[in-house]
Order: C-alpha cells, then structure tokens, then sequence
C-alpha cells in the first residue's frame, strides 16, 4: 500500500485503482502480487497534522510574572543600545576634538623646530615653478624628529606636507601643501592599558603659514588612527550594562512574582470560596486583606461575600418555608381530620340502632351540623391566609375614620360578651382619627383580637378597646383583656399557624390557631406593626399601631410596598375590590 503525504498536512493511503496487483488493504498479496481477496473499494482517509501548541502558564500569577519580567526585558533591549550609541558618538566628538587640539600643537611645534633650525634660510623655495625644499629641512624630516612628535606629541599617525604660502585679503596666511614634499610617519611605540588604534576618529587636519623675505612658506599636519581607549571604555560600560540589566531583570522576576502573588491571592480566594459555596458550604467567605489587593478586587469579593450571605439567607428562607409548609400541610390534615372523623362516628351511629331514636337523631345532626360550620370556618380562615400570604389581597385604601370601624367590630362581639358575663367596653377619642385604610379588613383585625380576649377571660372578666392618634397622625388600637394570659415562653410563637400553645386550656383547643396570623397579616398589609404584652393570671394586651398612609415612602422596612399591593387580586368571594 503506497501512501502519499498532501500538501494540506493530511496524509492520504490509497490503493493503486490503475494496477490489477494492487493488494486490499489489511491483506497479503497473492503469488505474483495478486490480491488474495476481492479488490476493495478505494478509501480515503484524512489525518489532521496539528501543530503542537507551546507551552504557556495557565496560571495568573505565572502569567502576571511572566508579563511584567517581559516588559522590563523590552524595556531594557530597548534603551541598552541607545545608550550604548549615544555614549559611542559623545565619546567620539571628544576624541576628534583632542585629536584636532594635537594637530594644532604637533603644526606648531614642527614648524618652530623648523624656524630654529633653518635660521634665516627660505625653508620652501620656488624653483622655475617647482616648490623645493630646503635640504636642512629635508634631512631633519628623514631623522628621528617626525617619530618622536607622532609618539609624544600627536599620539596617532601622522602626514606632514610642506608647501608655499600666501596672504589672504584679510591678512591671515594660508599654506598651499605641495603633495611632492610630504612625509607620512606610522605611530610606533608602547600603548598604555586599555588604548588602540582608532580608525573609526576622523583625521584631523591644521596648518602653520609663515612669512619669509625670500619665500613665505607653510606645513600641513594631517593625524589619523589615534590612540584612544574608546572602544576599551565603551566595551567596559556595555559589560556593566549588561551586569546591570541581568540584576535588573533578577530583581523585576523577584518584584513581579511578589505583585503577582499580591494581586493573584485575592482571587485564589475568591476561587476557593466559590468552590466551597458551590459545593454546599454556604457559609464560606473569602477574606481580604485591607493591605494587599486592588480597590476593584477588594470591591469585587465584598460583592462576593454579599452575594453569598444573601444566598444563605435565601435558602435558609426557602428551608423555612419548606418546613413552615411541611408543618401546615401537617397541622391542616389534623384541624381537618377532626371534625371529619367526628361526623364519620355520627354517620356509623345513625346507620346503627341509634338512627332510630329521634332524640339520638337529632342530638347526632345538631353535632354534625355543627362540625360543618367547623369545616367551614376553618376553611374560610385556611383561605383567608393562604391569600394573605401570597399577596392575592387587594386593599380598598380609604382615608376614613377609623373609630366606626372599631365601634362596628365591638357591637359584633357585644351579644356574645353579655351571654358569657363579660365586660366590654371601648374608648373612642372625640375627633376622627382619619388614616388611608381597609376598613372590612381592619374589622376583621379588631373582630380577631376582641373575640380572642372575649374566649380567654372568664365570667366576670373585662374585655376594652381603646384607640388614640399617633404623632405622626397614624392610629394606635389596643385590645386588652383580664383573661388567664399567655406564658412568656409562648410569646413568641402566638403569630405562628395553628399554634395554640404547649399549655392549651379548653378555650385554645377549641380555636384554629389561625386568627392572629390572619391579624398578623393584614396589619403588615397596612405597613403596620403589632405587640403584645401578657403575663400569666392577669390578661394579656394587643397593640396594633397604624402609618396615616401605607402608600407613603416612610414603609416600614420589610413590608408589602404599594405597587405590590396594587397588582394583588383578590378571587375570594365577597372580598373587597377596588
């Protein structure tokens, strides 16, 4: 089996369709190379070559590290050769500069050594049109004087070149170099520590023109290749540079790993902390250093952390609710459960030997008829919560007098007060106290709280119904009573759903256990508050306090705002409606 390899990176195994001996693939050719099998179909197969990727941290703070040590790296490739060139041309003008300082000097003292040499003699001559010079100076230009100037004077390699001159209209002396009367010379001596030959200086060139009676005549010194320690010096600086840059890149990998941890434990933490919320753990936190961490990592777990405790308090909400709804399914299979095993028993007994005693008939009808307004009663009051608490309810808000409310509530209850030989009184201020409220509903509040007191105090007992302004111009009602009152470790369950405490008498289990939740209810409903105060023996006294105006910005914290309470629907039958 041939197989080629295409230029897309794939290879491709084929089988050769255009030869009978091609062998199938996966079987052993035949005698001759034919194949042992029926020819296969020809396939193509298609294998994707990737590029391995390289290998980059997945890590923040590696990333961070890596990110800042990179940048200083730049930063320094960068500026090091810029400073090595800016260095390189300042220390270049300065050696031009001395360079042309020398040849000013090594002109003036070859000429004066001339002068003193040659006397009063022409040092240039001007023969037939030909510049020739003076033998005396010939044969001191072939000693050793031109030496010692270039190794003690001009320290590089030098070029003298005589010639005539002449005077410029400003009076200045210019020499004109005759190219047949040079004399270069090579330096040679002993070079000092860290000097060489430098042909990168620019040679510098100064001339001395001189009168003469005979023939005004000049020199020419040109100095090339001096002897400098530039390139020594520059060599020595890019080697501390680069000293300086290795620490500078060690410190940068040192800071950067230490910012980076800074700005990486933060969200470490936070990823810790997720991980643990995420696994059921709602009471995990991240911690924040006030020190380490930006403002915005800072404000980032703050975030975190509200939204963890606002997602504990959630679920504990929902557990609450869970259980709060476990126990009231439970406690309405109870309350329901009575009054119909009750008249399951009345039904077995009529059926039986009793149904025809019409005295036994009629005493059994008149319990079960009464078990029914049971039912009934409790499943009205079931309702009644149930919409209470979803926010079905509408409140018919009305800026009326709350005092006929009241009085109509106390009248309702006035027949059963005298049948048990109680007291029931009310105290109404003489001017209206007008607050924005439901007025069917706030009956039923005070109708709750007057037929509790009335069921709790005994014969002889007094139930009152006082009510007063607030400063504020809301309503204060209160209901108090000398009944037998509650126990203080039943306080603070007395709002709860069918609760009719762990030392019921005869009174409480008659009751529901649902009308001061339904009070309850309704006076948040009216952005209100209610408190009890009760001792043992003595009575007990309610106190609802009302707003002016639930609609009015200053709610209560907690309480059902206005839009809620205006988007509720009521389905009861009979219920108020807007």
């Amino acid at each position: 089996m041939a197989g080629h390899r295409s230029s897309g990176g794939s290879q491709t195994p084929h089988t050769d369709a255009g030869s009978g001996n091609g062998a199938s693939e996966g079987g052993p050719p035949g005698p001759g190379g034919a194949a042992a099998g029926p020819p296969a179909a020809t396939e193509t197969r298609r294998w994707e070559v990737r590029t391995p990727r390289p290998s980059v941290p997945h890590s923040f703070q590696s990333r961070l590290t890596i990110a800042f040590v990179a940048v200083v790296v730049v930063t320094l490739g960068l500026t090091t050769p810029v400073i090595i060139n800016r260095l390189d041309d300042f220390f270049r003008q300065q050696e031009e500069q001395s360079l042309r300082v020398h040849a000013m000097a090594t002109a003036t003292v070859l000429a004066q050594f001339i002068a003193a040499d040659v006397g009063s003699e022409p040092v240039v001559a001007n023969v037939d049109g030909t510049a020739v010079l003076n033998p005396k100076v010939a044969r001191l230009m072939q000693g050793h004087l031109l030496s010692i100037i270039s190794g003690e004077v001009a320290q590089a390699d030098m070029l003298v070149v005589f010639g005539m001159a002449h005077q410029e209209t400003d009076g200045k002396w210019e020499t004109d170099p005759e190219p047949t009367l040079s004399y270069p010379v090579k330096w040679s001596g002993t070079l000092t520590r860290g000097q060489a030959p430098d042909p990168a200086i620019t040679p510098a060139k100064s001339s001395v023109a001189q009168s003469h009676p005979i023939q005004p005549w000049g020199i020419e010194v040109t100095l090339s290749n001096p002897n400098t320690s530039r390139a020594s010096t520059l060599g020595a600086i890019t080697g501390l540079l680069l000293v300086m840059a290795l620490v500078a890149v060690f410190v940068a990998i040192l800071v950067a790993s230490f910012v980076a941890h800074r700005f990486a434990s933060p969200v470490v933490r936070l990823t810790e902390a997720s991980r643990r919320v995420a696994e059921g753990d709602l009471s995990a936190r991240a911690v924040m250093e006030a020190e380490s961490g930006s403002e915005e990592l800072q404000a980032l777990t703050e975030q975190f952390n509200t939204m963890a405790t606002r997602l504990q308090e959630s679920v504990e909400i929902i557990r609450r609710d869970r259980d709060r709804s476990r126990d009231f399914l439970a406690d309405v299979s109870h309350e329901l459960r009575t009054p119909i095993a009750a008249m399951h028993t009345f039904i077995e007994l009529l059926q039986g030997p009793a149904g025809r005693d019409d005295a036994a008939r009629s005493e059994f009808l008149e319990s079960s008829a009464s078990q029914l307004d049971r039912l009934d009663w409790l499943a009205q009051n079931l309702l009644d919560l149930s919409k209470l608490d979803s926010g079905l309810v509408l409140l018919d808000l009305r800026p009326d007098d709350v005092r006929g409310t009241i009085e109509s509530a106390v009248d309702q209850h006035q027949t059963t007060a005298d049948r048990k030989g109680i007291v029931l009184t009310a105290t109404l201020p003489d001017r209206p106290v007008r607050i924005s409220h439901d007025g069917p509903r706030l009956g039923q509040v005070v109708g709750n709280l007057v037929g509790n007191a009335l069921k709790f105090t005994g014969r002889g007992g007094e139930v009152h119904v006082g009510l007063t302004s607030t400063p504020e111009g809301g309503a204060r009602i209160e209901v108090s009573d000398t009944g037998v009152g509650i126990h203080p470790d039943e306080l603070p369950h007395i709002f709860e759903r069918f609760y009719r405490g762990a030392q019921a008498n005869e009174a409480r289990g008659t009751g529901s256990g649902l009308g001061l939740s339904i009070v309850k209810s309704i006076v948040d409903m009216h952005c209100g508050t209610i408190e009890v105060e009760s001792r043992v023996g003595h009575g007990s006294r309610f106190v609802v306090t009302l707003p002016r105006d639930p609609d009015a910005p200053t709610e209560r914290p907690g309480s059902p705002t206005a839009d809620s309470r205006r988007k509720m629907d009521d389905s009861s039958p009979g219920a108020p409606r807007a």
